[in-house]
């Protein structure tokens, strides 16, 4: 338990006040260290990639806190999701472009200290039957020697995906990068030892703070626009079995 003794004192002398419980999303960095909603892409380059921060706060402290299960949903402008958005599954357009792993910011500590294994269970194409969306479901772990405590009203650090740039231009390349396209961070399930005191926060920490736009977003109500439907995370973790 040393290192969640450390956490816990990294944790007091960082933390800085916030609002509201709830969800953050911003491009480079995360709320607190000035991460910004919106993100514009010239598509002119293979190199180089785009980091997006989820970040959470709560409103009272949890104990023995052992990993985290997310939902991130999109929804692009076009009728449907440009092959520059598809992932993960074999035989996409860009199947290696997307990637996660922890956070750790000046404001918003990575909430295991870099001992958590960072995991995309699933990128569902047409989740709920529109040809234009995608949902990212995410299930993170910690062994239960690096069980954390988190207080209430500092920002946590809770994943940073990497969406790379290969494949935008050239050949081959993979169409749709100019796309406006609305990302919402829907659901962080913060699960603890024996699923005792799991907290679910669906709700923004701010208004409007739990959603991004690529390219300007998806119409002028943008996360209005993403489906918020809960996910069966039985399925989910099927997936490891």
């Amino acid at each position: 338990m040393k290192k969640a003794t450390l956490l816990c004192l990294v944790q007091l002398a960082t933390a800085t006040a916030a609002s509201a419980a709830g969800l953050n999303l911003a491009w480079s960095n995360c709320a607190g260290d000035g991460g910004v909603q919106s993100t514009v892409f010239a598509c002119n380059t293979n190199t180089g990639n785009h980091g997006l921060v989820g970040s959470f706060v709560l409103d009272a402290d949890i104990s023995y806190v052992t990993g985290n299960e997310l939902v991130v949903d999109l929804q692009s402008a076009s009728a449907a999701l440009p092959d520059w958005w598809q992932f993960t599954t074999a035989g996409v357009c860009r199947q290696t472009a997307l990637s996660i792993a922890a956070h750790d910011g000046v404001n918003c500590p990575d909430i295991f200290v870099g001992q958590a294994a960072m995991n995309i269970a699933a990128y569902q194409l047409a989740k709920h039957g529109l040809a234009n969306e995608a949902r990212i479901l995410c299930v993170n772990t910690t062994n239960v020697p690096e069980l954390s405590t988190l207080f209430a009203g500092q920002e946590y650090g809770i994943a940073r995906w990497t969406i790379m740039n290969q494949k935008t231009v050239g050949s081959p390349s993979c169409t749709g990068c100019t796309v406006p396209v609305c990302i919402v961070f829907n659901s962080a399930n913060i699960t603890t030892d024996a699923r005792l005191n799991d907290t679910k926060l669906t709700a923004a920490a701010n208004p409007g703070s739990n959603f991004v736009t690529w390219q300007g977003g998806a119409g002028t109500n943008c996360p209005a626009a993403v489906p918020t439907r809960n996910t069966t995370w039985g399925s989910v973790k099927s997936l490891y079995r």
